[in-house]
């Protein structure tokens, strides 16, 4: 085992920082080929392809067939204006992934100047020197200088068992390997492209984020309604030509127009934006998403899997109770350490390395140097010989020192207390004493370790620790204060309908009394690792319905519960911060790892990362994701909401022999508006009022179920059975064609805010309080009416979309129409708050 200062010792300095930067300089970052964001040119040609696009050029060389030169210009530069917000789409989402992408960027341990550095894996350069532990993923090619390591190199050799690694044998470790087991100092021989997995291949570049499975679902939709789209529009055309009388050329631009209309392209912006801003934003609350279509989940999720130590405690471990035969040592206030507890104090130390990394491990060396410094109870200068590492089967971990002899050994144990009684073979009754100890220890909400010394004579090592004598010394009870933050944020999400479940490796006792402390709730029966390992999956399925506290467990028990809690119907969020959780955190639906104290292999498995090991950030992340997804639900309402009208109106007048109302032209500048609406006003809404107070949402609930969308179609048929009927009477009244279609579309987009302002709140008046904590609504308003302005006030528009300015009775009929669309959307909200059987 290496100790940091053994480290610096045989490495003295390491490189120097101003050393460093010149590498950094002179060799590039330390990154592998990737992906690159999308050029100005790959933005554009991607625009040009877009079916709605290729329509709109089709619509300008038809108006110049025509001979509307201006109607062609228009709406030909239109293209560029399109293309113009979809860049800033683009530019906006690209940032908020890049920043994210900054965040998980892999990070490494170096030693610069003599101090140690946490930097990110991008700055190492050749010559560094990194310092390895278990769970770390290499950041560089690199040669082992002093210790012993275990590396799991299957990225490259397929070859799923650890290889050994140490100095003067087989010494060099891989980029993106990761260590599985020991601690070592690796000096940087090659970084980038030149490490092992750079030369691999280019595959890494080409490799793209699977789609969520809303974007599986929307693309499904789109496809349909494209090619039912198509096929209406061409059975327009022709009735417009056969039935209308139109020409062709003028029955092929009307066709156009209701594919336009028909066609909701705006439904990939809504996703692609609003799930990458929101891990965005989610990324302010601590927590770092890795992959974005976990996003979605975080509003789905029905069960918290959460770890205690770290989680719902403060992972400041420190002794705070030493117990040895009935006596009792408490740390708080005390000024002396009576001779009774050295020995249990000295064993637990040898039984440490100098150097932990755990922070019980840590807690238990402080406290020993505290308490026996300057006594021959502290041995800085031994190093051991071998140990026997916590396993599966023996929850505790043994160091071997040498004594007296070559053929003579000191043995230093400590574990779990029922592992450490076995392994010391006591009588039924003193076991029975201890236990009793421990339980009483653990009631109070202490993490308690069991210790024992041993001899070993003999030059060859026994395969097992239960092959050697020991003497049970005592018990080390640890302290690790809850989190103040924990009780308030599991009442809420409790509120929420989320029910939390405790998984821990720690002893019944300390879960039960950590749980009474945060707030856990009533039930306190505990699953242990014993009873999974004797119940089947449909009895453990059925315990667990009644269970929120399971202890003593192992990572593959962790995995099993996570798997039986899915087959039951849960989505699952779990937290994990070692190598062996990372199984688990796969198989969850929202797998979470521990930023500051987690491994990197754990960190590579899961979808989020906690910045901070809150578990009220865990809670923020929640609450957000259900924003994003209520604002996803109603972005895609107000979409389909809003082309009601627009096919009504572009379709209708034809069948009625009336003159054309909706032309290409009118549906682009309606599109100008459209996106924003989408992929900047929904997605700046605030949370409702009641996103942390009602259930999950079901697994299989989507924003493009007919259910869902049902509400929206009859929002906007009711928008289009008060203009149609308007147009109508208009034209009956004698009213000029080019008046009436302007003031329907003056009434469309004034409705098209209507409808924005009715999806924002569906249980709301309408027009109450319409900018409340969205700044965008505002800026909404303003860009309606500048458009209404410059359509009506610029000739040149007026001409292009052959509109007048209303006279008096067309004003009137405006406001006729308004009023109708208002009373419509407060009718459809009066009758959806009605009870079922009212």
């Amino acid at each position: 085992m290496v100790t940091t200062e053994r480290a610096q010792a045989a490495v003295r300095e390491g490189l120097d920082p101003a050393e460093a930067a010149r590498r950094l300089a002179a060799h590039g970052p330390n990154l592998l080929p990737g992906s690159t964001p999308k050029s100005f040119g790959a933005i554009v040609l991607g625009v040009l392809s877009e079916p709605m696009f290729l329509m709109l050029l089709c619509a300008g060389g038809l108006y110049l067939a025509l001979g509307d030169r201006a109607e062609a210009a228009f709406l030909l530069s239109a293209v560029f204006v399109v293309i113009g917000i979809t860049l800033l789409q683009e530019r906006k989402t690209q940032r908020a992934l890049e920043s994210l992408r900054e965040l998980s960027a892999p990070r490494a341990l170096v030693i610069r100047g003599g101090e140690e550095l946490r930097v990110a894996g991008a700055e190492v350069v050749p010559g560094d020197l990194l310092l390895l532990r278990e769970g770390d993923r290499i950041a560089a090619d690199a040669t082992l200088l002093e210790g012993r390591l275990e590396v799991d190199e299957s990225l490259l050799t397929g070859e799923s068992v650890p290889v050994a690694r140490e100095p003067g044998g087989e010494a060099a470790v891989h980029a993106s390997t990761v260590v599985t087991r020991g601690v070592g100092i690796a000096r940087v021989g090659a970084t980038g492209g030149a490490t092992a997995v750079g030369r691999i291949g280019e595959a890494l570049a080409t490799t793209q984020e699977a789609p969520s499975g809303l974007q599986r679902a929307s693309r499904r939709l789109i496809r349909q309604l494209a090619i039912g789209g198509l096929a209406l529009a061409a059975l327009y055309a022709l009735l417009s030509w056969l039935w209308d009388g139109r020409g062709p050329l003028e029955s092929l631009l009307g066709g156009i127009a209701l594919a336009m209309a028909i066609l909701p392209e705006e439904i990939p912006v809504i996703l692609t934006v609003f799930l990458a801003l929101g891990a965005w934003r989610i990324s302010r609350r601590k927590v770092l998403t890795r992959r974005v279509p976990a996003v979605e989940a975080l509003g789905a999720i029905s069960v918290l899997a959460v770890d205690k130590t770290g989680t719902l405690t403060q992972n400041r471990m420190q002794v705070a109770e030493l117990a040895v035969d009935g006596q009792r040592f408490v740390d708080a206030g005390a000024t002396e350490l009576a001779e009774t507890f050295h020995r249990l104090v000295e064993f637990a130390m040898l039984a440490t390395p100098s150097d932990p990394f755990d922070p019980m491990e840590k807690a238990i060396q402080h406290f020993g140097l505290h308490w026996l410094v300057h006594t021959e109870h502290v041995h800085a200068d031994w190093s051991a010989e071998t140990e026997y590492a916590l396993s599966p089967q023996i929850l505790a971990m043994t160091r071997v020192f040498p004594c007296d002899t070559c053929t003579r050994h000191l043995l230093a144990t400590k574990g779990a207390p029922e592992a450490v009684i076995d392994l010391c073979h006591l009588a039924v009754d003193r076991a029975r004493s201890i236990l009793a100890e421990v339980e009483a220890m653990g009631a109070r909400g202490l993490r308690v370790l069991a210790v024992a010394r041993g001899h070993w004579t003999g030059e060859a090592w026994p395969a097992s620790q239960h092959d050697f004598d020991f003497e049970f010394l005592g018990l080390v009870g640890l302290a690790d204060p809850p989190r103040p933050d924990v009780p308030a944020a599991i009442a809420e999400c409790r509120a929420a309908g989320v029910r939390i479940l405790m998984m821990t490796g720690d002893h019944p006792t300390t879960a039960r009394a950590i749980a009474r402390q945060v707030g856990f709730g009533e039930r306190t029966e505990v699953l242990t690792g014993a009873d999974l390992a004797v119940l089947d999956d449909a009895t453990l399925r059925e315990r667990l319905r009644h269970v929120d506290l399971c202890a003593r467990l192992k990572p593959e028990q962790k995995l099993r519960l996570v798997q039986l809690l899915r087959a039951d119907g849960d989505v699952v969020a779990m937290t994990g911060d070692g190598v062996n959780d990372a199984p688990a955190l796969k198989a969850a639906d929202v797998g979470i790892a521990m930023g500051e104290r987690g491994t990197d292999v754990a960190r590579e498995a899961a979808a989020l990362v906690l910045l901070d090991d809150s578990f009220a950030s865990i809670v923020a992340a929640i609450r957000q994701g259900r924003r994003i997804y209520d604002n996803i639900a109603k972005a895609t309402g107000f979409v389909f909401a809003v082309h009601m009208p627009i096919i009504a109106l572009a379709l209708v007048p034809t069948l009625l022999h009336w003159p054309v109302l909706l032309m290409p032209v009118h549906i682009v500048l309606l599109e100008l508006l459209i996106d924003p609406a989408c992929s900047i006003v929904f997605e700046a809404e605030p949370e409702a009022g009641d996103v942390m107070t009602r259930p999950p949402r079901g697994a299989g609930e989507s924003p493009f179920a007919a259910r869902a969308l049902g509400r929206a179609v009859v929002q906007g048929l009711g928008v289009a059975a008060v203009l149609l009927p308007g147009f109508g009477l208009m034209l009956h009244y004698g009213v000029d064609a080019a008046q009436a279609r302007g003031v329907v579309f003056a009434s469309l987009l004034s409705g098209l805010f209507l409808l924005i302002l009715a999806n924002r709140h569906p249980t709301r008046a309408v027009l109450a309080r319409p900018a409340r904590g969205n700044r965008w609504i505002v800026r909404m308003a303003g860009a309606l009416a500048l458009m209404l302005a410059a359509a009506f006030g610029v000739p040149f528009l007026r001409a292009v979309m052959d509109i007048a300015l209303p006279g008096p009775a067309a004003l009137g009929a405006l406001l006729a129409m308004l009023v109708g669309i208002l009373a419509w959307l407060e009718a459809l909200r009066w009758m959806s708050r009605r009870p079922p059987h009212a």
